[in-house]
């Protein structure tokens, strides 16, 4: 069974105003967005990464959906699956603190069980955060609306990649893959303006098409104006391939934003250092995603990006 599916299954029932149709990452009631987001061992991170570093990163995929909402951090529920002698677990709880204390993210309660021995951890936090005056979502693009990426594509695809070939592999890019950034003050900017917005976590090509369906728009991406990192760079090259790799990789955790035509961002007040390209255009039309590089359109991958599945379900090691 495809996520897909299950969201849909969902969708005959989940239907209070605050759950958005289900169409977003995060729910809206009472002035406060809330999001949840779960990371399973074999999945999202391997056995041997650093407890701390998957603690970090359980806080900062939830803060990401957060970002993309425009939301100010308020505070958070933990669910902690235990098991063996509890180092693990101790380490874990820093980088989980580590992150709260970073981004000013009360932990105010949560949930505690014991696995199995043997079975794989799963984690999850739910996020709560003030809604800003405006409260995107992925439903609200326009045709003629430019797509907007806040920060770099890639880089955690590449870091998986080195970690597969290398357990002890180090550097930049295995450093974002284990301790993602959000992008929450860029997201507080750019919300008030955004038509739609949502964060790039499952990679751009289907993330955007997730968008131009909520939307009801046909979207175009320009592959050459993708914006990478010069650490991808050096690793991968900048031809298209590379840049194909980079869109459908996912863990990115860039914010991807519909925004008006007549609007450039680079005037509002992002943080200083925000990276920022405009990469396509949503257009009228059926809901669809079409490629250009040079100019001329492209072949769409065969796979465009992470959807989960009930079978066959591949370890992080595989996911690219």
């Amino acid at each position: 069974m495809r996520e897909g599916e299950v969201i849909a299954r969902l969708r005959r029932f989940a239907t209070a105003p605050a759950a958005r149709g289900l169409l977003d990452d995060a729910a809206v009631i009472d002035g406060l967005v809330l999001t949840h987001d779960t990371i399973a061992e074999g999945v999202h991170f391997f056995p041997f990464d650093p407890p701390a570093s998957v603690g970090w990163k359980l806080v900062a995929v939830n803060l990401s959906d957060l970002a993309a909402k425009g939301a100010t951090p308020t505070a958070a529920l933990l669910s902690l699956t235990i098991s063996g002698d509890g180092d693990w677990e101790v380490a874990f709880l820093s980088g989980i603190e580590a992150a709260c204390e970073s981004y000013g993210l009360p932990l105010i309660g949560g949930d505690t069980i014991a696995l199995p021995e043997g079975a794989p951890r799963v984690l999850g936090l739910t996020a709560i955060g003030r809604a800003g005056a405006t409260v995107p979502n992925r439903s609200g693009g326009k045709a003629g609306d430019a797509l907007w990426i806040v920060g770099t594509l890639g880089d955690s695809a590449e870091g998986l990649s080195q970690l597969r070939a290398n357990r002890n592999a180090t550097g930049p890019l295995v450093d974002v893959f284990r301790r993602p950034v959000p992008l929450l003050a860029a997201g507080q900017a750019i919300a008030p303006h955004a038509e739609a917005m949502m964060d790039v976590s499952d990679g751009l090509l289907i993330d955007c098409l997730r968008l131009a369906q909520a939307s009801g728009c046909a979207a175009e991406i320009d592959m050459d104006a993708l914006p990478l990192s010069t650490a991808f760079i050096a690793e991968r090259g900048d031809h298209l391939d590379a840049r194909l790799f980079a869109a459908t990789g996912g863990d990115d955790y860039a914010l991807l934003a519909a925004l008006p035509p007549k609007l450039d961002p680079v005037t509002l007040s992002l943080p200083p250092g925000t990276r920022i390209a405009r990469v396509g255009v949503l257009s009228a039309g059926e809901p669809s995603i079409r490629l250009t590089s040079g100019g001329l359109t492209i072949e769409l991958p065969e796979i465009l990006g992470h959807e989960h599945r009930s079978s066959s379900l591949p370890p992080v090691g595989d996911r690219d």
